[in-house]
């Protein structure tokens, strides 16, 4: 596909600054960027639940959803993250009957929920990656398996500032620094607050 990027999942972690979400953490398939997504609890679970093949008791709502596919005789070709709009990510799922396509708008947790029950491919705008996606090179993963150097001035690479939570007070060069610490950590969720604050100022 054409100006798109495909992408795999590459974790799930809790979000600590967000009490009942997680970050999926999305990988370039042919690159070295990564999109961090938050999302919910349930979507969460339903991914995870998909991805370890644990059968639940009762049909979930994504479960619901592959037996209403298959039932009506359509399939999903693809999921396409499409839009990213003041932090928030939009998707697309890009269904299938016979020779008629038809897009589902949906939020990037639910269609990729859905993804991995149809083993469909998960594609982002190449727009959205510039914006969102996060650089990460096999040398910061060496990096960040040893002490940062901001360990050494008494902080961990996680921990930062008490006042960090307001990153508006940061200047442009400071979270720079922020966001490159972040990354060499793979904290991916501190990462992505810090990269949203970014965009807001350019």
């Amino acid at each position: 596909m054409e100006n798109t990027v495909e992408l795999e999942i590459l974790g799930l972690s809790s979000n600590h600054s967000q009490s009942g979400s997680f970050t999926l953490v999305m990988g370039e398939m042919a690159g070295t960027r990564r999109l961090p997504i938050v999302i919910g609890m349930f979507e969460a679970q339903a991914i995870a639940i998909e991805i370890e093949k644990i059968v639940p008791n009762r049909p979930m709502t994504h479960d619901l959803f592959k037996s209403f596919a298959a039932n009506f005789n359509f399939t999903i070709d693809h999921i396409l993250i499409s839009d990213m709009r003041e932090g928030v990510f939009y998707a697309k799922i890009v269904c299938k009957e016979g020779d008629k396509t038809s897009e589902i708008d949906a939020r990037p947790s639910d269609a990729i929920a859905i993804a991995v029950r149809f083993d469909a491919p998960i594609f982002c705008i190449q727009k959205v990656m510039s914006e969102a996606a996060i650089e990460f090179n096999e040398e910061e993963e060496k990096k960040s398996a040893e002490p940062s150097a901001s360990s050494k001035s008494g902080k961990t690479a996680s921990s930062g500032s008490k006042h960090e939570s307001s990153l508006k007070d940061f200047s442009l060069e400071k979270l720079n620094q922020m966001l490159e610490r972040a990354i060499n950590s793979e904290d991916y969720e501190r990462a992505a607050r810090i990269r949203d604050e970014i965009n807001r100022r350019n």
